[in-house]
């Protein structure tokens, strides 16, 4: 079956919509990058603090540097991708350039040791960002050519979502995998998260470099410099994107940093039992990824978007007044994922709608820099949302150690920045992407004058 998709995806150029096969295949690294990430963010803060006994200033130090990093990495990668040009391709040496990086710095993360400080947690977490940017970068860039239709890329983006979100789902499932099935402590299932993560990426990025061959290159009628780029900041457009994903991204970062503190705490549940709760809320989102991507190619892009982040701030909130229990617990977690694929299916689909507008005006195509600013964009969000959730609770005298027997102010503290901050950032991001105007019809004729002047160019090249 590799074979056969393998086989196809050398025959057909990038203008042809990709059937399933490929697109799985084309995917794949989604799952392995995936299941780095989400712990990163999620467990290893957690872990840090509970099992290794690093403070919690310190691990919100880290995280917060890290990706204050990210935020000028991101569009630096961004602008050399836009300028990369070998015979092996435009985007496929930069996940392989990426590839060991990212699996060295992910051992050094979930392998790590008491003993260990913030100095150690934020250098291998700017190489680990280092590497993962690398690849990721370059994938989604690869995946808005591949896919130059309004909605294509819908689809396409919704099976990146799909994978992105199996990814978690299987590591997820490991700290409560190894306790259950093999009886081993909550640091062992963490250490299976990098394992799998170590093994699968090279495999994963394998098999999407043979199975979709690179579009040709885009003819542009400039050359691409930094000044051009800062011209960008300047689009409402652009800005409304990276303003956007900055509030709708933040609320679950924020929700997931503070998800085994506040179920602890106020729910009384364990982290290999909480886990199985966020194992139902990605399942949800799972689910959810196959609805955004069809709402958006039925009702448009941000619409869809808005009513996403609305039913996320709601369900979100009502987890303060959620009835103790397993069956509200169930029900409240599985639809609050069903939203969260929205924002990365749908602000992707759209920034490569304004790559399409902006080669257009420009003559140069900023992919590249354009996906490394909205990369960039919601890392500003992550940054903000771990370093400012663990050091407020601390600040109000949140102990990890002690649990539900916290101080009821802290607990306070906790339930308000886990339910309310979410809440509100998502109903402010549903706002402000409403006002987004670039819909079928517009991007359509974009590419109907993009597809006549490039034919215009390429005529003039062979001649």
């Amino acid at each position: 079956m590799l074979g056969a998709v393998i086989s196809q995806g050398h025959k057909q150029g990038g203008r042809t919509p990709l059937g399933s096969w490929r697109l799985a295949a084309f995917a794949l690294p989604c799952v392995p990058v995936a299941a780095m990430l989400m712990p990163v963010v999620v467990y290893l803060p957690n872990y840090y603090a509970t099992d290794l006994g690093v403070s919690l200033s310190a691990i919100g130090l880290a995280f917060g540097l890290v990706r204050l990093f990210d935020l000028w990495l991101d569009p630096t990668l961004g602008f050399l991708i836009d300028k990369t040009n070998t015979r092996f391709g435009r985007f496929k040496p930069w996940l392989v350039a990426g590839l060991p990086i990212a699996v060295l710095s992910v051992w050094m993360l979930f392998m790590a040791r008491p003993g260990i400080g913030g100095s150690y947690i934020l250098f291998w977490l700017i190489l680990g960002f280092l590497g993962q940017s690398m690849a990721t970068m370059a994938h989604v860039a690869w995946a808005a050519r591949i896919a130059p239709e309004y909605s294509q890329r819908t689809r396409v983006f919704g099976w990146w979502q799909a994978f992105t979100v199996l990814g978690v789902l299987i590591v997820l499932a490991m700290p409560p995998l190894m306790k259950s099935a093999f009886g081993l402590d909550y640091a062992s299932g963490v250490r299976a998260m990098g394992w799998f993560v170590v093994l699968s990426l090279p495999a994963a990025i394998l098999v999407a470099l043979f199975a979709v061959r690179e579009p040709l290159a885009l003819p542009n009628s400039n050359t691409s410099n930094w000044r051009h780029y800062l011209l960008l900041l300047r689009r409402p457009s652009v800005l409304r994107l990276l303003a956007a994903d900055i509030l709708i991204g933040t609320g679950p970062v924020i929700a997931g940093t503070l998800f085994f503190f506040f179920f602890d705490a106020i729910r009384g549940w364990d982290r290999s039992e909480a886990g199985l709760l966020l194992l139902l809320y990605f399942i949800g989102a799972l689910l959810g990824a196959p609805l955004w991507s069809r709402l958006g190619r039925t009702f448009g892009k941000h619409r869809a978007l808005s009513v996403a982040a609305v039913a996320y701030s709601i369900v979100q909130a009502s987890v303060l007044i959620a009835p103790p229990g397993l069956a509200w617990a169930i029900v409240t977690m599985m639809l609050a994922g069903v939203p969260y694929s929205a924002g990365p299916i749908l602000l992707r689909a759209m920034m490569a709608d304004l790559g399409d507008e902006e080669r257009l005006h420009s003559g140069i195509d900023r992919s590249g820099l354009l996906f490394g600013m909205l990369s960039g964009a919601v890392k500003i969000g992550s940054a903000f949302a771990v370093f400012a959730s663990v050091t407020s609770i601390e600040a109000m005298g949140f102990r990890p150690d002690l649990g539900a027997g916290n101080d009821p102010l802290a607990l306070a503290a906790l339930s308000s920045v886990f339910a309310l901050a979410p809440a509100f950032l998502g109903l402010a991001g549903a706002a402000l992407i409403s006002g987004h105007t670039m819909d079928k019809a517009a991007h359509d004729a974009i590419r109907q004058q993009l597809d006549a002047r490039d034919a215009i160019q390429k005529e003039r090249a062979t001649a």
